[in-house]
This record gives structure tokens, C-alpha cells and sequence, in this order.
């Protein structure tokens, strides 16, 4: 079973990933946060194989939440679930330890196989932050 942590002040976004990934049946939400501002300690008790990060949140945002989460426990893998697409964003993430970039209108199938490679040690880049990853690479 796929331990997730669910990290983003929306609601109903936090309820669709946990009901998504009840009907999978191999990924189960361990953990929400409502902001960044908890990421780093709840990823410290529940140990998610998986953080999935949302960007914009009050308070403590996904990228400084990121950094605190890797900080704190250097094994979780965190994936960026988004909004909205900005570049300049997803290379910040992977520079500072993301490995993977996804948007919130995306397909959910999307989303399940990225949670699934993540997992498995591989990433999940987004069509448009994958193409963005490839004209900037790292030193490049």
C-alpha cells in the first residue's frame, strides 16, 4: 500500500484525492495538512511514501514547505499538485528537491500513475513541466 500525505488548504481538493485513491485500492491517504506550515511534522509521524504539495496556500507555501519536509525527513518524495503551470516554478521545485509537477485539472489517471512512479523511485513531470525541464536542464 502507497502511504500518501495530502498537503492543500482546499477542501474538496484534499477530499477528491482521498476518495481517488480509495477507489484504487493500492494508495491510501496517511496524513492531510491545511497549509505548509505542518507539512514537515506530519510527514515526520506518518511517513508517506508520497507528498503530494500544493503551491498557494496561506501561511507556509508549498515550495518552503517542500524544502522543510525534505529537511525533516530526506526519504519522502514530494510531487507539486497545482493550479496553475509557471516554469519558473517547476524548476525551482526540482532544484530544490521535487520530483515531480502535476496540475489539479489534470487527469485523475494522471495523477494515480504519477503517485504509483513516485513511489517506485521514478518522478512525475507533467507534459508541460517535463517539456520545461528539458529546454532548462539542471546547470544548462
Amino acid at each position: 500500500m502507497i502511504r500518501l500525505l495530502v498537503v492543500d488548504d482546499n477542501a474538496a481538493i484534499r477530499a477528491a484525492v482521498t476518495e481517488l485513491c480509495a477507489a484504487a485500492g493500492d494508495v491510501t491517504v496517511v496524513a492531510e495538512c491545511i497549509d505548509g506550515s505542518g507539512a514537515a511534522d506530519a510527514a515526520r509521524h506518518s511517513r508517506p511514501d508520497v507528498v503530494l504539495m500544493d503551491l498557494s496556500m496561506p501561511g507556509t507555501g508549498g515550495l518552503a514547505a517542500t524544502r522543510e519536509v525534505l529537511a525533516e525527513s530526506a526519504d519522502a518524495r514530494v510531487v507539486v499538485l497545482t493550479g496553475s503551470f509557471s516554469a519558473a516554478t517547476v524548476r525551482e521545485a526540482r532544484a530544490i528537491g521535487a520530483v515531480g509537477y502535476l496540475v489539479k485539472d489534470g487527469d485523475p489517471a494522471e495523477l494515480l500513475r504519477g503517485v504509483r512512479a513516485v513511489a517506485a523511485g521514478g518522478t512525475a513531470w507533467g507534459a508541460a513541466a517535463a517539456a520545461t525541464l528539458r529546454s532548462h536542464p539542471p546547470n544548462g
